[in-house]
């Protein structure tokens, strides 16, 4: 199994934005763990604390059913953590081998892993979930793709559903060659731009070393 390398992680990245390829890359991180969902380097292995807080304020009335989707899951853990909160979660990654490890990872869950394209998604998906969850999926697309992707995401929420959306920061102006770019403030308040009103946003820095800001913001969708 091949060593992380930041550089040329970088430059694989950079080498499919330069040919309009910039889902192509996925696949070779996940299929270079060689099955082993603990080798993915950017796994957390751990459901992200802040959806793990907005399901606990937002629970499930008794014997309500509410659909959620998880966009490009990787190994699994959030989508996973929507099951807990008994939430009926489709999970998709554009890497195959992405889906593999979450199959082989959890191999008798209720949720639904499937293969799928952000940018092709079944038209059955439209407007379909009462929750999508996305998280650093829009940090590591280039230019249009980024917009792109953010109105695919509003495309698949309900009206009167939320997104949940977690991502790196920064401040206007920085890291503009950064590969994955994090977000600033006006382009997550892009979500409000496409139709969505803002019901909380949190800036934080995480407990790496040294500390890397964040966002997490919810958006709804009027009825």
């Amino acid at each position: 199994m091949a060593e992380f390398d930041p550089e040329t992680y970088r430059q694989m990245v950079r080498s499919y934005q330069e040919r309009d390829d910039p889902l192509g890359w996925f696949d070779s991180i996940y299929s270079s763990a060689e099955g082993d969902h603990t080798a993915v380097f950017w796994a957390d292995l751990a459901p992200n604390p802040y959806l793990s807080g907005w399901l606990k304020a937002h629970p499930l009335a008794p014997g309500e059913k509410k659909k959620a989707i998880a966009v490009g899951c990787g190994v699994g853990d959030d989508a996973e953590e929507l099951s807990a909160f008994g939430y009926d979660v489709t999970a998709f990654d554009i890497a195959p081998s992405a889906i593999a490890l979450c199959k082989n990872r959890y191999p008798d869950s209720k949720v639904e892993y499937l293969i799928a394209d952000l940018f092709d998604y079944p038209e059955a998906w439209r407007e379909a979930f009462d929750v999508v969850y996305e998280c650093n999926t829009i940090q590591v697309l280039p230019g249009k793709y980024r917009i792109m992707a953010r109105d695919a995401m509003v495309s698949l929420l309900a009206h009167g559903g939320t997104i949940l959306v977690s991502c790196r920061s920064r401040l206007a102006g920085e890291q503009e060659e950064a590969i994955p770019l994090p977000l600033d403030k006006d382009e997550i308040s892009g979500f409000v731009r496409a139709g969505l009103n803002q019901e909380s946003f949190v800036a934080y820095d995480d407990d790496q070393t040294p500390p890397v800001p964040h966002f997490f913001a919810t958006y709804s969708k009027p009825l």
